[in-house]
């Protein structure tokens, strides 16, 4: 008991451990994450419905979005974002992990006939012949990613956006970093039994690594016949640190905002987002 214990505490080495399969793969908490989506009185999986009109409203604005307007939404989740911009006629393309998310966005679609193209794949390994104009990545998926995934996405975007297209996307600024704090929390049903629908006992362990500006959630699940550990990486970013992981990789910074629904940029936010384009 005593190294099991030692175990659930230890802390690992920055980004040693990547289970976003487990996370969005999983039957049950599969079926929780969509949950979240569709509660649009809360910013959980996704954010709140007024947030996401407002983004969309501003988002079809600025990028001049129209009839033959080439999007591609990474981590598209239930389809928030897809669905109201092919209603402004845009050609959608959805990638995410979810089949539980895709196969709610898919119906939506086809209720509202509208054509969007969803592909079920972990985004780090989508690949296409396709051009587009503008990549969304929203609810600061980006920081999530270790620094090799992200020279990875990022070489992606450039890879397939058209000369002059543009990326959106938002991430946790330092004061996110410096609003947490550590700690270690136990708890029978941890998270309202969001984990498993059988019975379990859950520990959330937080660390912060304050030379890499990162944080970890890390919960480990234990149940009757088996113990689960899911590691939630949170990177936190200057617009300095964001601006030179863009330009190696061939994407130029042109804006920041508070957030992806252009509120101006305030260095005191807890998130930023970033409008970048491709050389």
């Amino acid at each position: 008991m005593f190294k099991e214990l030692e175990r659930i505490n230890t802390r690992p080495e920055p980004f040693e451990f990547y289970t976003a399969a487990d996370l969005w793969t999983d039957e049950y908490i599969a079926k929780q994450m969509l949950s979240f989506h569709l509660n649009g009185e809360v910013d959980a999986a996704s954010r709140n419905t007024a947030f996401i009109e407002r983004s969309v409203e501003w988002i079809v604005e600025h990028f001049s979005v129209r009839s033959g307007t080439r999007i591609a939404d990474f981590g598209c989740g239930p389809g928030l974002y897809t669905t109201r911009l092919a209603e402004r006629q845009a050609d959608v393309t959805g990638i995410d992990f979810s089949q539980n998310s895709l196969q709610y966005a898919r119906e939506v679609a086809a209720g509202k006939e509208l054509s969007i193209k969803y592909v079920q794949q972990n985004y780090l390994e989508f690949k296409t012949e396709e051009r587009f104009d503008l990549i969304l990545m929203i609810m600061c998926d980006f920081t999530v990613l270790s620094p090799a995934q992200r020279r990875e996405m990022l070489s992606k975007f450039h890879a397939i956006l058209e000369p002059g297209g543009s990326v959106l996307l938002d991430v946790y600024s330092p004061v996110t970093f410096e609003q947490r704090e550590e700690v270690a929390v136990y708890e029978a049903g941890l998270l309202n039994g969001f984990w498993s629908p059988d019975k379990y006992y859950g520990f959330l362990n937080t660390f912060k690594y304050s030379r890499e500006k990162l944080i970890l959630d890390k919960y480990t699940i234990v149940e009757a016949d088996r113990i689960r550990n899911i590691y939630n990486w949170l990177q936190c970013f200057t617009p300095e640190d964001i601006k030179r992981e863009f330009a190696e990789c061939g994407l130029a910074v042109e804006a920041l905002y508070s957030d992806v629904a252009g509120t101006p940029y305030d260095p005191k936010a807890t998130e930023f987002a970033i409008l970048a384009k491709r050389l």
